[in-house]
């Protein structure tokens, strides 16, 4: 055997459920940016399971919600992301150089990020110069559409299919993103859509996070792999993609420790265990999904930067996306590394991991007419 399984002897591998829960000059882009720095590192922990009934997980489109179930617009509505730019626009502004000032600051705010920012205002700015728009309204517009662009070809769902069984997506992010959650609310996912599937539990350095997983495998019958605590993560995921192949499982997900973007050693870990994976199909993992925090701002870049160098993140979540003013880190990440973003969370319960929508995402934020 090498060295890459070599550990002290782990507890039996759980295969099953566990059952147990748990008035001057306009200041530049670069100077307003400076006044609006990024958020810190979030805490250490990710949120528990939400309790209670689930929803089917299908049901996430872009069109009016069904009734008692609130749909992109009303989860995003009433954050401070969507709130600075929809009031902008709620009152008949006068179209001139002081509206993209408010455009300019309403996305720095929200961490849409300078180069990103800058590219869009100067062109608002030089289309109105241009007399291209006849009225704010006509402004409305051209700013949601170029949103939208930016967008577009960043939403990209997740394909699950091919000749690829089991599918394996490993889950990757920094402390307190959510990463466990949203493995169980993927769950929740697959299992509606009729999918086999199991877990693994891959983050060892936490007991919390292993009963966490199990937890959520209990709540949806979906099988996990698990070992002792502190237990080679390297390990647990090739036990886990084993007992897939034996079972004809049609999709692994495997958890792994959250870790700073900067401790290299933990970093390296990572890509070891997609090698290890690589000894029992050279094509694993199939997906490197990174959770990221919609809180963090423009830390989330960085972050990104180094997880793509290390393990090749070929997908993104956006969690608490209903919560925050610095989701306009979005577009940023569209625009700087082009991975296409498969989900946003945007609430606690499963049902609000919702498929990633360019267009319902910008018409959360912005309204499609002036006083909307």
């Amino acid at each position: 055997m090498v060295s890459f399984f070599r550990r002290k002897k782990p507890e039996p591998a759980a295969t099953e459920p566990s059952g147990h829960p748990p008035g001057q000059e306009r200041p530049t882009t670069e100077e307003l940016a400076a006044a609006f720095p990024a958020a810190s590192q979030p805490a250490d922990s990710g949120p528990d399971p939400a309790p209670g009934a689930v929803a089917p997980a299908g049901a996430e489109s872009p069109s009016p919600a069904a009734p008692g179930k609130p749909g992109w617009r009303d989860r995003l509505r009433g954050s401070a992301f969507a709130r600075s730019f929809g009031g902008l626009f709620s009152r008949n502004p006068k179209l001139d150089d002081d509206l993209i000032d408010e455009i300019e600051t309403a996305l720095l705010t929200a961490d849409v990020g300078v180069t990103a920012t800058a590219s869009l205002v100067d062109s608002l700015r030089k289309r109105m110069k241009a007399r291209e728009f006849a009225d704010a309204r006509a402004l409305l517009a051209a700013l949601r559409n170029d949103l939208i662009d930016l967008l577009r070809p960043v939403s990209q769902p997740l394909s699950i299919g091919g000749q690829e069984r089991p599918f394996v997506v490993l889950t990757v992010g920094v402390n307190g993103v959510g990463k466990t959650t949203t493995i169980g609310k993927l769950a929740k996912r697959f299992k509606d859509e009729g999918r086999s599937l199991m877990l693994a539990a891959g983050d060892t350095f936490r007991a919390a996070a292993v009963a966490q997983l199990q937890a959520w495998g209990e709540r949806n019958g979906v099988p996990v792999v698990a070992q002792g605590q502190n237990a080679d993560a390297a390990s647990v995921a090739y036990d886990a993609l084993q007992a897939a192949k034996s079972r004809g499982i049609e999709v692994l997900i495997a958890d792994t420790a959250g870790r700073l973007h900067t401790q290299s050693g933990l970093m390296d870990e990572l890509g070891k265990i997609r090698r290890v994976l690589g000894k029992l199909d050279p094509t694993a993992p199939h997906e490197v999904l990174m959770v990221i925090d919609g809180t963090t701002g423009q830390n989330a870049l960085s972050q990104l930067r180094l997880f793509n160098a290390a393990v090749g993140v070929t997908g993104l979540v956006v969690t608490k996306l209903d919560g925050t003013a610095k989701g306009g880190v979005v577009f940023a990440l569209a625009r700087e590394f082009g991975i296409p973003i498969r989900y946003a969370g945007i609430g606690e319960r499963p049902e609000d991991l919702r498929v990633f929508d360019a267009e319902a995402f910008v018409d959360a934020l912005l309204p499609e007419s002036l006083g909307a």
